[in-house]
């Protein structure tokens, strides 16, 4: 322990604000005692995890479970051994979808993908979509329209017919939803011809895309608009150890593979595969990894709480804590 760098940061920046040298044990230690005798500060809790495992595990159908809402982001995880029983149209959104596990037929009126682990692709607001997932399992997240992608893709949409091996048109219904596709916010719910529905790509001329990470590369930025970014982190054991501040938006973690230590001013926690976090704006963090390790990372900027049920809680930071970290002693 000694002497670090800070990075304060503004999400939709990729030059940092200004770097900042910190004592690393004051950066994380509780303030000193209050001289005072009202109130001055309030008491903020440690950082929290939520968890859902990436390997798809046997349960009947449900919909996806919401992690994360606000009124401009909603993040839900998903597991699918089925099809889904209907078709969706967003009212209001962009819907991005991340392979986790599995493998996954998205249909839409813009053509077809087969999506595999750690495959991302962008449903425009007003696509109709329905999915088949085979042992699977996928993240969702919904922001307002537009949202533009910011790395090319490894391959686009493609007209199929059918859209799988086996597939018959059945008796399904489209839902129009507005609220960031929130179940519950249904505008209208009808029949539909699927395979008239699905012969749409004939007429358009747009393509979904698929993205994924560059390889090699520490960062990799894939959507923005103005309120939201995404991407992907690497970090390896030789990274620096170097805390960010972001000024201006919550960070959303997911823990793809590997495994690292997070460490805050809110605690000090061990991520692993399937584990969320948020760290909320204006608060100073950094990882330590002890080997490659990967985690999707998402800006938003307006407070993004946590709706889903809390796995585990960080540690509160001790020079010993800290200590254990680095594998020294303190």
């Amino acid at each position: 322990m000694g002497t670090v760098q800070e990075v304060l940061a503004l999400f939709g920046d990729d030059e940092p604000l200004r770097i900042l040298t910190r004592d690393e044990a004051q950066l994380l230690s509780p303030p000193h005692p209050n001289p005072m005798p009202i109130k001055l500060w309030r008491d903020h809790p440690p950082l929290t995890v939520v968890h859902f495992p990436q390997q798809y595990e046997a349960q009947p159908f449900a919909p996806p479970r919401g992690v994360y809402e606000s009124a401009h982001v909603r993040v839900e995880w998903q597991t699918m051994d089925n099809r889904q029983p209907f078709y969706h149209r967003n009212c209001d959104v962009d819907e991005i979808s991340y392979q986790i596990d599995g493998e996954r037929t998205l249909m839409t009126e813009l053509g077809v993908v087969e999506h595999r682990r750690g495959e991302f692709s962008r449903l425009p607001r007003g696509v109709a979509h329905d999915n088949w997932g085979r042992k699977e399992s996928h993240l969702l997240f919904y922001t307002p329209a537009p949202v533009g992608e910011t790395a090319p893709a490894v391959r686009t949409s493609e007209p199929v017919m059918p859209p799988f091996l086996g597939w018959q048109p059945g008796a399904l219904n489209e839902a129009v939803t507005q609220c960031l596709g929130t179940p519950g916010h249904d505008i209208t719910v009808s029949p539909i011809d699927e395979k008239l529905l699905l012969e749409q790509v004939k007429s358009e001329t747009a393509r979904l895309q698929v993205l994924r990470a560059k390889p090699g590369v520490e960062v990799s930025w894939l959507y923005r608009s103005d309120s939201f970014r995404l991407g992907v982190v690497r970090q390896t054991v030789s990274s620096p150890r170097i805390y960010r501040r972001t000024l201006d938006a919550d960070e959303i973690q997911y823990q793809v593979s590997g495994h690292r230590t997070l460490i805050s001013q809110r605690g000090i926690v061990e991520l692993g595969p399937g584990d969320f976090i948020r760290i909320p704006l204006g608060v100073a963090h950094a990882s330590a990894a002890p080997a490659e390790s990967e985690h999707i990372s998402l800006f938003a900027n307006h407070e993004l709480p946590q709706i889903a049920q809390t796995t585990r809680t960080a540690d509160p930071y001790s020079p010993q804590r800290l200590a254990a970290v680095e594998g020294t002693k303190a």
